[in-house]
């Protein structure tokens, strides 16, 4: 796995603080959190909202960076990364999804999960067609492809997300309150999917609201006023006892 640091180690996220200016004075949001994930693991990350649960994803990101302390993600410092280069790493490494999809408008499923592939130059360009059709296979979109998102329901749209956040075939998935906007139904093939995919060896972090989904879920840390005040395997998966 292209920079790996042969620990078994995907994330590693080490007394991280993050403060944000409010007017005259500073909010911290996150103080000193540390925890780690393993190749292979699947992590839900609750908490109240306001909690700081999306900023700590952005960090494991690189859209957001640390106050203080690090984030290495697949053997990266992540946090002292310049944008281009973060950009390029995240392109490969790092598949995210949205909780209100982002899909480009304009283009159609396929499209859309074609254009990570053309972003990053992976695959030969023939190539990349083949494997949207096939991720939209997966997430049982196939005979959706040439839809414009607007056309399909949300669930769907949400099914094409993952599918594109997996057109480079990143280690390393993140998703943020991605069952948010969907009904049930929707959601437990949402999470269906995430499970088969941690069966076939990705990395997944989710960030839920949906106490239901985060229990279903082999480990899970609690974030609540910038600590961790819970992190628990839930004795389900693989995972267990660890």
């Amino acid at each position: 796995m292209a920079g790996h640091n042969g620990n078994g180690l995907v994330v590693d996220v080490n007394n991280v603080i993050k403060r944000f200016p409010v007017g005259d004075t500073e909010i911290t949001v996150l103080n000193g959190i540390s925890f780690n994930v393993r190749e292979g693991e699947f992590l839900s990350i609750v908490g109240p909202s306001g909690n700081g649960k999306s900023t700590l994803l952005n960090m494991i990101t690189g859209i957001d960076r640390p106050s203080d302390g690090e984030v290495v993600v697949l053997g990266h410092q992540v946090h002292e990364m310049s944008e281009n280069a973060l950009a390029r790493w995240r392109g490969e490494n790092v598949g995210i999804v949205f909780q209100f999809f982002q899909m480009l408008p304009a283009l159609t499923l396929l499209n859309n999960v074609i254009l990570p592939m053309d972003l990053a130059g992976k695959y030969k360009p023939r190539e990349r067609r083949e494997r949207a059709m096939h991720l939209l296979e997966i997430v049982g979109l196939a005979d959706q492809a040439h839809k414009l998102p607007g056309m399909v329901s949300g669930g769907q749209q949400q099914r094409a997300a993952i599918a594109r956040a997996l057109a480079n075939d990143p280690p390393l998935l993140v998703a943020d309150e991605p069952t948010g906007n969907l009904d049930s139904a929707s959601a437990r093939m949402v999470f269906e999917l995430f499970n088969k995919l941690v069966a076939e060896g990705k990395t997944l972090l989710m960030v839920t609201h949906d106490k239901e989904l985060a229990h279903q879920v082999p480990r899970k840390i609690e974030i609540m006023d910038g600590h961790i005040t819970r992190d628990e395997y839930l004795g389900i998966g693989d995972w267990a006892g660890h």
